[in-house]
């Protein structure tokens, strides 16, 4: 996979033009691309990560209120990822069921628990919050993916681990958020095993 970081955001929180990444190595690639678009997560600034945050979670709830799945599958954010615990309470508060992935293997599909803000955390052995007390349930019919970067043809960029494609790999597909900031659009080509997100909510997006 080869490709070019888009639009990276400056340190302004406002995106800057002119990094690009390429590679005529698939893995040389891929690494570069998410060392580019991780430094440019990094940069945004706490004032704009608060605003844009809240766009991305106003966007969640409309979309679950339209929707309204049994379960929706959410994620602790981590490494910068966008902050929807504020959603995750309005959520809840109007009904909805949450559940969090949890790794069970690293080889197999995540697994998801039943969870309500304000439950126990402890950290699991990636380093990621995960209920303290596991209640394990089906895979959600819903679920909000994060993305480290994402493409205009809704292919999602992740951290290399392969737990969301094997997640979503089996059928029936559950219905998909990509959640991301704008500026972390790239342009890559997808492999074959690659599930492509039915939606990406970004701070500018407005989701039907």
């Amino acid at each position: 996979m080869t490709g070019a970081s888009r639009i990276p955001c400056g340190s302004s929180g406002l995106p800057a033009s002119g990094a690009s990444v390429t590679s005529s190595n698939g893995d040389e690639a891929k690494r570069a691309l998410r060392a580019t678009l991780k430094a440019a997560r990094r940069e945004i600034g706490l004032e704009k990560r608060v605003q844009w945050d809240a766009h991305i979670g106003a966007q969640v709830v409309a979309w679950w209120r339209r929707r309204q799945p049994s379960v929706l599958g959410v994620y602790w954010p981590v490494h910068g990822e966008p902050d929807l615990r504020a959603a995750y309470s309005e959520l809840v508060q109007a009904g909805a069921q949450l559940a969090l992935p949890v790794v069970v293997s690293r080889d197999a599909p995540l697994a998801f628990a039943a969870w309500t803000p304000g439950d126990p955390m402890v950290t699991d052995g990636m380093g990621v919050q995960v209920p303290g007390d596991l209640h394990f349930v089906e895979r959600p019919p819903a679920m909000l993916v994060p993305c480290l970067g994402f493409n205009a043809d809704g292919y999602r960029l992740g951290y290399g681990g392969g737990f969301y494609d094997r997640t979503l790999a089996a059928q029936p597909r559950p219905a998909t958020l990509g959640i991301a900031y704008a500026c972390q659009q790239a342009l890559f080509a997808h492999a074959a095993h690659d599930v492509p997100l039915d939606v990406i909510v970004t701070e500018i997006s407005q989701v039907r």
